[in-house]
């Protein structure tokens, strides 16, 4: 099969297409690498692909540069994982989520209906359950009370993929990730700045003064949901991809300081707009239809992200 996966220099889409490129098929990979965090990151991402793997530099709201992939390339799938990311950052500039996450989206449905490519697995997020307070987040909650601009434009994009599904037939998945962490992960996500800062002897801001709870999901396990996601898309589909197991953040902290040896620095702060103070995934029906199944302890996870660090930061 030869697939578009888009924001393939991101944590996510990196990691989605060495694991396509590994099962024997074909990946062209579209990204801006824009500047929202280090470039020097999604570069060293990037490099981890063979030679031969097209890699393409344009927006994904570029309708033109669009145009011209499709026309050079024989698609039989998108992986859409592109996306201006970030909960907080979408409060100083929400019209960045607009074009990227929403015009964007809409850009790539429209070039794939015009070039018939009907299979699309498209990047959601367990935000758009918003402050929802029963547990665990099913796929069936009608998630229509997003407290940031982010999570409202993953929603507006489930949405717009049903229309496509309902006027063209494109067969969608649509997957919301929970609070995935692992080897080249964002730095501007918490596992990240908690190891860092540890590793530093900074202090730690912890938020809502540490009554928080996510579903912390290990790359590798997400990874297998997607593919699995893109393999067996048919219909339109919504499913989430969590541990479903949630954690409480100072259990999250405590691993890391396990993993780096070095207690850390507390300074406990009042919940942050555009947050929310608990996710959790029911993955019953990513079981079920995707033999979704994630394996990784939380321990192993977490040491697997430090060693990445020390290596890839030249840190002891």
């Amino acid at each position: 099969m030869k697939y578009l996966v888009t924001g393939g220099a991101g944590f996510i889409g990196n990691a989605v297409t060495l694991r396509l490129l590994a099962d024997g098929h074909e990946v062209v990979v579209l990204d801006n690498c824009n500047d929202y965090y280090e470039v020097a990151l999604k570069e060293a991402r990037l490099s981890r692909f063979p030679a031969a793997v097209s890699i393409v530099r344009a927006d994904v709201s570029d309708r033109a540069a669009l145009e011209s992939l499709f026309a050079e390339h024989d698609f039989d799938g998108v992986c859409h994982l592109a996306a201006q990311a970030g909960v907080r950052y979408s409060l100083e500039s929400p019209e960045t989520y607009i074009e990227s996450n929403y015009v964007g989206t809409f850009a790539l449905l429209e070039v794939m209906r015009a070039h018939q490519v009907k299979k699309f697995v498209f990047a959601s997020s367990s935000s758009v359950y918003g402050e929802e307070a029963t547990v665990p987040f099913t796929e069936s909650m009608p998630a229509d009370r997003a407290v940031s601009v982010y999570a409202a434009t993953k929603r507006a994009g489930e949405i717009l993929a049903y229309t496509y599904h309902h006027l063209y037939q494109f067969d969608v998945s649509c997957l919301r990730f929970f609070t995935v962490y692992g080897p080249w992960g964002r730095p501007d996500m918490a596992p990240f700045i908690f190891t860092d800062k540890i590793i530093r002897g900074e202090s730690i801001r912890v938020f809502n003064q540490g009554e928080m709870r996510r579903d912390f999901t290990y790359i590798d396990d997400i990874v297998a949901g997607v593919v699995a996601a893109l393999e067996r898309v048919s219909g339109y589909e919504i499913y989430n991809l969590g541990n479903g197991s949630p954690v409480k953040l100072l259990d999250f902290i405590n691993a890391i300081e396990a993993a780096v040896g070095t207690p850390a620095q507390l300074e406990m702060a009042p919940m942050q707009a555009g947050d929310v103070t608990q996710t959790y995934a029911d993955i019953t029906k990513a079981k079920a239809a995707l033999d979704y199944q994630p394996t990784t302890r939380l321990a192993d996870g977490v040491q697997a992200y430090v060693d990445w660090y020390r290596e890839y930061y030249q840190v002891n």
